[in-house]
């Protein structure tokens, strides 16, 4: 049996086909941990099971956890050389979604996280000095086997051409760049420091439908369907 976020989870020995998506950014301050809580939410608020395994040192994703009142979706501290065996056990428990919160400026974890993952997202914000970075995180992800990469504009200010001359900057490095974008909002921070995110702290603001636009469409990506559609 093994003890996994606070849940005793028992390997079937019967696996399924687990979609795991690393979030990746060698530039720290780009909302990865943000990014990857939302994305889990959203599974979850799909219908999937989703799993966050946190393998950055500063464990953000799991302080978050530990402040979020609902049980799921489940936060693990994990190591990187521990990853697949994590999976695994994703993988006998039913899980739908794993995402991987990994730490910047650590070559080493952000490699065997994208070695491990079907597609690597990597948030940017339209400032210079991410765009900078973005070619050295595709380069790990290369290095790591070549998975899918998209990149997400994060931290969007609500008006001016920054957001277009990011997307069309990244874009020349040939990612494919969500159409949809999240914005600079204090709805994003709020949510976090109680343990949740926008789409639940504040269900119908913009925050909150940025953040359900990129969820799904990020899902979709990763060929994950959620239960409804498995449903029909």
């Amino acid at each position: 049996m093994v003890a996994w976020g606070g849940y005793n989870m028992v390997p079937c020995g019967i696996f399924h086909m687990v979609v795991t998506i690393a979030v990746v950014a060698q530039k720290g301050g780009t909302g990865k941990t943000t990014l990857a809580l939302t994305l889990v939410v959203a599974a979850e608020q799909a219908g999937l099971t989703a799993v966050v395994l946190d393998i950055d040192p500063q464990a953000t994703a799991c302080k978050w956890g530990d402040r979020r009142e609902a049980s799921t979706p489940v936060v693990v501290d994990a190591q990187p050389a521990r990853l697949g065996r994590a999976l695994e056990t994703a993988a006998a428990e039913g899980v739908d979604l794993v995402v991987i919160d990994t730490p910047a400026r650590l070559e080493t974890a952000a490699l065997e996280a994208a070695r491990l993952s079907s597609l690597v997202v990597i948030p940017c914000r339209p400032l210079l000095f991410d765009i900078e970075t973005v070619p050295t995180s595709q380069q790990i992800v290369t290095l790591a086997g070549g998975a899918p990469v998209v990149a997400v504009l994060n931290a969007t200010p609500p008006r001016g051409r920054r957001a277009s001359e990011t997307r069309a900057a990244l874009s020349g490095f040939g990612i494919v760049v969500c159409p949809y974008t999240l914005g600079q909002r204090a709805a994003v921070g709020d949510a976090v420091a109680m343990g949740l995110v926008a789409a639940e702290f504040m269900p119908s603001s913009r925050a909150a439908a940025e953040a359900r636009d990129v969820g799904h469409w990020i899902m979709q990506e990763a060929g994950l369907e959620t239960r409804s559609v498995k449903e029909t």
